[in-house]
């Protein structure tokens, strides 16, 4: 009988990942014989444990912090959103020993966003908090759903122009000084920063959310975020975490390793009673 076919997250840390349940729960409903692991992989041991992994018979990786850089530069060819992000989140291997690199995380963003909470994009003022890796990994994906302006905002706004300039061929695209934030409004605020996981909010002024607004913090815990209670009170008519953009990238890495597509609101709705 043949073996089940082997599937891993990286990252460092990684005690705290939800993947494992996920590809578990997608592997049951549809009945896929694969087994699904979590390993703890340093930077300085990375591409000697992607050796170890394809030399097992390894078919596929997701890649978590701090390890997304380091994909992309194993992958042999990219699709257009790893290119892009330069971070890869997504690894499938082939038999051939061929390594090709994905980022799923802004699909899995978009989709959480448009068909699982039901917020158009497409022509909505958009603010980016943050201009590192997550930031990074959805701006194409937002861009190409024709918002009217997406924003990025940066403690570092040098870091935030940069990454405008890089992406800005693909559609209305800016970034201010958090201080310049003072007298604009928003109708969708994504928190891509990792305030939230020190406990945090980013500095934001009072009023910037547009009445009708929508806040969705790309990080999650066990508890509300700080991000999504600051979104609770200034009055959003939904206020998020991230667990629906997990389970969708997770489902997008699912379907480009094994030609299915999960159904993701029932496991979105089980990782929400319990996490």
């Amino acid at each position: 009988m043949k073996a089940p076919d082997r599937y891993a997250v990286f990252g460092h840390p990684i005690g705290h990942s939800q993947s494992p349940r996920i590809h578990a729960l997608f592997a049951a409903a549809t009945q896929q014989a694969m087994t699904y692991e979590a390993e703890d992989i340093p930077p300085e041991g990375f591409n000697d444990a992607i050796s170890r992994f394809l030399g097992s018979g390894g078919r596929g990786l997701n890649i978590t912090v701090p390890l997304k850089e380091l994909a992309f530069l194993v992958a042999d060819t990219l699709s257009p959103e790893a290119g892009r992000s330069k971070a890869v989140n997504t690894l499938l291997f082939s038999p051939d020993g061929h390594i090709h690199g994905d980022n799923t995380d802004g699909r899995g963003l978009v989709r959480d966003l448009t068909l699982n909470l039901g917020i158009p994009l497409k022509g909505r003022r958009i603010l980016i908090l943050g201009a590192g890796g997550a930031a990074r990994g959805i701006l194409e994906p937002l861009l190409k759903l024709e918002p009217a302006q997406v924003t990025l905002a940066n403690r570092t706004t040098e870091k935030a122009r940069q990454l405008a300039f890089e992406f800005e061929d693909l559609g209305p695209l800016r970034a201010l000084a958090m201080a310049a934030l003072q007298d604009q409004q928003y109708d969708i605020i994504l928190n891509a920063t990792a305030a939230s996981l020190q406990g945090d909010v980013p500095p934001l002024p009072d009023q910037i959310l547009a009445a009708g607004g929508c806040c969705y913090d790309l990080a999650y815990g066990k508890e509300p975020t700080p991000f999504v209670l600051w979104g609770l009170q200034q009055g959003a008519v939904l206020s998020r975490d991230g667990i629906g953009m997990l389970v969708e990238q997770a489902a997008e890495a699912f379907w480009l390793w094994r030609g299915i597509r999960p159904d993701t609101p029932s496991v979105i709705a089980t990782l929400r009673g319990t996490h």
